[in-house]
């Protein structure tokens, strides 16, 4: 599904030739600096090379109107972007902003239920912890249906049995839609319960 070849990202992070492969679960491991989070964008096209190529589906993601690029593959940062509303209001505004009608309350605690976050439709997300806004705002990103979900580090907030039970509840969904999902963790022992594949970038191609 992607490929990177030759990726070089402002003279800071020059990443190894590595592909990701469509419908499979590939987490991505590396220590502080190694360019995780900077991947996941680049990827989507939020972020672009100054060398190097990425490809999508065998096409420069570089061609692709990125608004689309971006809809089908959906980055759900560690920066969590939520209004001071109820959950429920939350999820209409985001289905707005694609000019989609409102999803039924069935539909959003189908999505909320999915990963751990079972919360009160009528809840203020300015009240919920920063764990429990992320796995909402997750809730919301994964209820479009993307072609390839990526996640920052998902479970850095969350105790060992929540974030097991997120990551079981995810990659369990993931295959059965034919979902794509890319994930960055530092826990390793987490990414080899769960992965297909494992992408571990070397802190050597540092320059």
């Amino acid at each position: 599904m992607f490929e990177l070849l030759n990726v070089n990202f402002k003279n800071i992070i020059r990443y190894p030739a590595l592909k990701i492969d469509e419908y499979k679960v590939t987490f991505i491991c590396g220590k502080s600096g190694s360019g995780k989070s900077t991947l996941l964008k680049l990827l989507n096209a939020s972020v672009s090379p100054d060398e190097g190529e990425i490809l999508y589906h065998s096409i420069p993601v570089t061609d692709y109107d990125t608004v689309l690029l971006r809809r089908e593959v959906i980055l759900a940062s560690q920066s969590v972007y939520l209004s001071d509303l109820s959950i429920r209001d939350n999820f209409a505004e985001y289905y707005s902003y694609r000019g989609l009608p409102s999803p039924k309350d069935s539909v959003i605690r189908e999505f909320l239920d999915l990963c751990i976050a079972s919360f009160p439709l009528d809840s203020n997300c300015r009240e919920l912890s920063g764990g429990e806004r992320q796995r909402v705002f997750l809730a919301i990103c994964l209820s479009f249906l993307p072609n390839v979900l990526m996640l920052d580090e998902p479970t850095s907030a969350l105790d060992e049995v929540t974030a097991n039970a997120l990551l079981h509840s995810l990659t369990h969904y993931c295959h059965e839609k034919k979902i794509t999902l890319i994930a960055i963790t530092h826990d390793l022992a987490l990414a080899e319960k769960y992965a297909d594949d494992l992408i571990l970038l070397p802190t050597e191609e540092l320059k």
